[in-house]
């Protein structure tokens, strides 16, 4: 991406925003069970915390916050944590992703509950991480 010579104010309301960004993609990620949101929409959320930061302060400045390679473990991840909520679901005498029978709580709707969490922050994760990756990728073909 190259250097632009974006203004002051730009630069600060940037500086500003982007952790609201953050944080607002964090709060419809853990409340996404009880209300509007969920995995997806925090993953693109986060991603344009990122992706605003990588606009006007440079994909390299980005990169160095968050090389593609951690963009892509925390996409592998996402998908692991997916992976072995399901597993550990067959493991304990249920089917894929039957929450209810992973003892994580004293009553199956508890354990229910924690467990589509923990389902929707990978999926939150890799749709971040996948995000960001086309953002890099598209950003580096155009130099």
């Amino acid at each position: 991406m190259r250097e632009t010579g974006r203004g002051i104010i730009l630069r600060t309301n940037a500086k500003f925003m982007v952790p609201f960004i953050l944080l607002w993609g964090l709060y419809v990620l853990t409340h996404g069970t009880s209300g509007p949101g969920g995995g997806f929409q925090a993953g693109v959320v986060l991603a344009a915390g990122f992706i605003l930061y990588a606009v006007v302060f440079g994909l390299e400045d980005t990169q160095k916050i968050f090389p593609f390679k951690v963009v892509l473990v925390i996409a592998s991840l996402g998908v692991s944590i997916y992976a072995w909520i399901g597993v550990f679901a067959i493991v304990c005498g249920g089917n894929f992703l039957e929450y209810g029978k992973i003892p994580l709580a004293h009553e199956a709707a508890e354990s229910s509950k924690l467990g589509i969490e923990m389902v929707e922050i990978g999926i939150g994760l890799t749709v971040m991480a996948i995000m960001l990756s086309i953002f890099y990728t598209f950003v580096q073909r155009g130099d």
